[in-house]
């Protein structure tokens, strides 16, 4: 059998080189070698969250693994067919929730039938997306691809306890979409969403929308501005915890956000003046994207049928390990063009992957 290597230690050197090797080897029937997981991170290799990861995808595509193991830093995954079915996920801890889904979801997409996946871990912990900005930011985005996913969060679970548990709904494709997002057009809109939970009081909420909505006056006052406070219920969110979400839409109908979690104190001020200043060092950019969601959009592009462009601001590590990745598994190349003036633009002729017609609904 032959495998597909890939160096986990690549630039970024964290889960994102992991996690899309892995998605693709699914999807295109690819078995692949990951090695130097995590090199970069300061415990490398596999974590509770990527164990659960691999751990899924096998139960997915009957794979064959080795090496998934705590702390291993090199696995070999052998991918089957895809099929779609009720799946569960229990870390058991706080790992993130989103980053499980990150993993999962494309593969899912080409099940070629409708999927569940119940997860239980964290659903607004650091150094992950929260799930806010999956449901706000990722999937009208995914939208112009044909993505179709309904993400149910049933109850927040924050650090260090997580216990969170949310449904993530799949309906099947048979093929993706390209897209072009190069416009940004004109600021039209901002939405914001403070959130506290446990004995986290909504005072603090109200100090998040009081903080974030003096600073959007003074930086954009001539644009409609919508902050909810929500005090989760105990059922909804027992234990303490909260997070500040912005969310800005522009006329071209670009969709842009910031996702920030507190810490074991939940300081509103604090985090309502973060949201703002990393929501304007996003739209400073005029980029179609911002920097959370291009690394995400990799994926996507490199399997979609025709030429795909998105314009953003400067690159990240993780769009250049994901770029580096896809372009290893499928043979794409991509273009990045840069103005000079911190203005980029990604595009790639995609693969054009499509559902074998036996496995369609």
């Amino acid at each position: 059998m032959s495998f597909m290597e890939i160096d986990g230690s690549f630039l970024e050197g964290g889960g994102q080189a992991l996690r899309n090797a892995l998605s693709l080897s699914c999807i295109l029937g690819r078995p692949v070698r990951i090695i130097r997981i995590r090199a970069n991170r300061p415990k490398p290799g596999l974590s509770h969250q990527h164990l659960h990861g691999i751990d899924l995808l096998r139960s997915v595509t009957q794979a064959a693994v080795k090496g998934n193991h705590m702390g291993s830093t090199e696995v070999e995954f052998s991918p089957r067919q895809i099929r779609a079915d009720n799946y569960q996920v229990d870390t058991g801890t706080a790992a993130s929730i989103t980053l499980v889904y990150q993993v999962a979801l494309p593969v899912l997409l080409f099940a070629g039938q409708f999927s569940r996946l119940e997860a239980f871990g964290g659903t607004n912990v650091a150094f992950a997306p929260p799930v806010e900005y999956m449901q706000e930011i990722l999937e009208p985005n995914l939208r112009r691809f044909g993505v179709t996913f309904n993400l149910n969060v049933v109850r927040y679970g924050f650090y260090p306890r997580g216990c969170g548990r949310c449904i993530l709904d799949v309906e099947p494709v048979s093929f993706l979409k390209p897209i072009q997002l190069l416009d940004f057009g004109q600021l039209q809109e901002v939405k914001g969403w403070a959130l506290c939970s446990g004995r986290v009081p909504r005072s603090a909420g109200r100090d998040m929308q009081q903080t974030a909505l003096r600073e959007i006056q003074r930086q954009w006052p001539q644009h409609n501005c919508n902050i909810q406070v929500v005090k989760l219920a105990h059922d909804k969110g027992p234990d303490n915890g909260g997070g500040f979400l912005m969310k800005a839409i522009t006329s071209t109908g670009c969709i842009l956000g910031s996702g920030i979690v507190g810490g074991k104190t939940v300081n509103g001020h604090e985090l309502g003046a973060r949201g703002v200043s990393e929501l304007n060092g996003i739209l400073k950019t005029e980029g179609c994207v911002d920097e959370h969601m291009q690394d995400q959009l990799i994926i996507y592009m490199v399997l979609a049928k025709g030429r795909s462009s998105i314009r953003t601001g400067a690159l990240t590590n993780h769009t250049r390990t994901a770029i580096h990745v896809s372009e290893q598994m499928t043979g794409v190349k991509f273009d990045i063009e840069d103005d000079g003036e911190g203005h980029f633009v990604i595009s790639c002729d995609g693969i054009g992957f499509e559902v074998p017609k036996s496995e369609e609904v």
